[in-house]
């Protein structure tokens, strides 16, 4: 049962959308720890799939949920301007 749980979470837009806004805001994270061109490359990869999921999200109807994840992601973008990799 809770491989089954997993599965329909996963195929949520509203959830796939959650994950790779998580995983952008911990790679900015982690760029701004370690300034690497690596790790800026890593975060702009990150976000640029997380406004992909938040795009593809955007037909359902939890308009709360959505402006929570963009509200997220601007800040992740932010902080990736914010941070120099020299």
């Amino acid at each position: 049962m809770r491989d089954q749980q997993s599965t329909m979470q996963t195929q949520n837009p509203i959830s796939q959308a959650q994950n790779a806004v998580k995983s952008a805001k911990n790679a900015t994270a982690q760029m701004q720890s370690h300034p690497t061109v690596q790790a800026r490359t890593g975060a702009e990869n990150a976000i640029a799939q997380a406004e992909r999921a938040v795009a593809q999200a955007q037909t359902s109807e939890n308009h709360q949920a959505i402006a929570e994840l963009n509200e997220q992601l601007e800040e992740a973008r932010k902080q990736l301007n914010q941070t120099n990799t020299d």
